[in-house]
């Protein structure tokens, strides 16, 4: 909303723009610039769009300095503590809390859509066993819409609904089929009667020739996984997701389009490199030489999974998920596994040292998700399609609410242009 006694002025070869200022319901103002370019013939140059507004949302909020993440203004700490991941797809997809009879409505259509169309099975067949599970799941959640034809008009609000209840649904499923693909083991149906995480743990890790139980604590180790995953505001992988929606693009393209973004290291693969940084480290008698390369600026090594971009305080999403990693830790066990062995004994000793104490380095989401999912027996190539999985949901909110967006336009963004200026073309024999 404009707040109508604040603009701000701009000053430059002689002109002067008066430029609106609009206030958010919670952080700090904007300056719209929409007009800038036809006012003044400038743009703005902001290299990673980190100081830029891109769209209006209502989904998530940030405040990083203060360590603060609300999904329609519900703390994360409450949601994770007191609700599920279900409960919270609701929230994201349709702004409220559900009624007991509206959650009971959403968990029942999302629980008929587990299943996949037969033929697609033939996709995973198609890849090389060792092809990387993101991999598989670009192609096959792109290829949905050449599958489900009734669900990719975009402009025909059911069909929007039942697309998004489809990729909230199936995502579990093509998830454990590529981890099942890469084990050379047969696929494992969904079953009606798990909850969403127990249902995602028996599809990866039954087999048919014994009966498999799912631990209620693994279970909600993972639900809180998938919760705490769900949305993230306007990070690299929601941007690709609402700039292909803003060219019209069907949904499964969309999130396929988010999920090849998400496999960027710098993105979806910080909880890997943590696990692949406890490997390096190797045993617990070496921590200490780990940290003091971390302390020395002129050593390029980096503790992975310590500190966060955003929040520069703590992050809210690792409280929650250091109690479940203790649990699972204390279910399963760490004294065969050397990299569980360091990370528990990493944890402990940069929480006591002053340096990063002082740095605010504390450990965060991706730290204790990859211990959690380490211990569960996931191999580290999987860890980006569990994020995937999760953050589908977050990606559907965000794409549906931008095509409700009155001010919705395609996106297209400037440059700064530094190459040659007109050139006339030389022919070959005279080059």
């Amino acid at each position: 909303m404009t707040n109508k006694t604040k603009t701000a002025t701009l000053t430059f070869d002689g002109k002067t723009l008066e430029l609106p200022m609009h206030s958010p319901s919670v952080g700090p103002d904007v300056i719209d610039i929409r007009k800038l370019y036809g006012q003044g013939d400038v743009f703005t140059y902001d290299p990673g769009f980190t100081s830029t507004a891109a769209c209006d949302s209502s989904i998530t909020y940030i405040d990083g300095n203060q360590g603060i993440l609300l999904h329609r203004g519900y703390p994360i700490d409450q949601l994770t503590e007191k609700s599920h991941y279900l409960e919270v797809c609701y929230l994201l997809l349709y702004g409220e809390l559900p009624t007991a009879e509206s959650l009971e409505d959403f968990e029942m259509r999302v629980t008929n859509h587990t299943m996949l169309h037969e033929q697609m099975m033939n996709f995973f067949r198609g890849f090389r066993r060792d092809a990387h599970p993101m991999a598989i799941m670009t192609g096959v959640v792109g290829a949905m819409s050449a599958f489900y034809h009734d669900s990719t008009d975009i402009n025909d609000p059911h069909q929007r609904e039942v697309a998004s209840i489809r990729m909230v649904a199936k995502m579990p499923t093509i998830a454990a089929m590529a981890f099942k693909y890469a084990q050379g083991q047969p696929f494992v149906y969904p079953r009606n009667d798990l909850d969403y995480a127990s249902n995602f743990l028996r599809m990866c890790f039954s087999v048919p020739a014994e009966e498999y139980e799912v631990d209620p604590i693994l279970a909600r180790a993972m639900d809180r996984i998938f919760t705490l995953h769900a949305d993230h505001e306007q990070n690299a992988s929601t941007s690709t997701v609402r700039l292909a929606g803003s060219s019209g693009a069907n949904p499964f393209a969309c999130i396929a389009a988010g999920i090849a973004c998400l496999w960027g290291p710098a993105h979806g693969g910080a909880n890997q490199a943590c696990l692949e940084m406890l490997g390096e480290i190797g045993s617990v008698d070496r921590i200490p030489e780990f940290i003091a390369r971390a302390k020395d600026k002129n050593d390029p090594f980096r503790l992975m999974g310590f500190g966060h971009r955003v929040y520069k305080n703590f992050d809210p999403r690792a409280t929650v998920l250091k109690e479940s990693a203790d649990e699972v830790l204390e279910l399963l066990g760490i004294e065969n596994n050397p990299k569980l062995q360091v990370a528990k004994a990493l944890e402990k000793a940069a929480l006591e040292d002053p340096y990063f104490k002082d740095k605010k380095l504390f450990p965060n989401v991706d730290f204790y998700s990859g211990i959690i999912l380490e211990a569960m027996g996931f191999p580290t190539s999987m860890f980006t399609p569990i994020f995937a999985l999760s953050r589908t949901v977050g990606w559907i909110a965000q794409w549906k609410e931008m095509l409700d967006d009155p001010q919705l336009k395609i996106g297209r963004p400037r440059q700064l242009y530094q190459g040659e200026t007109f050139r006339d073309y030389v022919n070959v024999e005279d080059r």
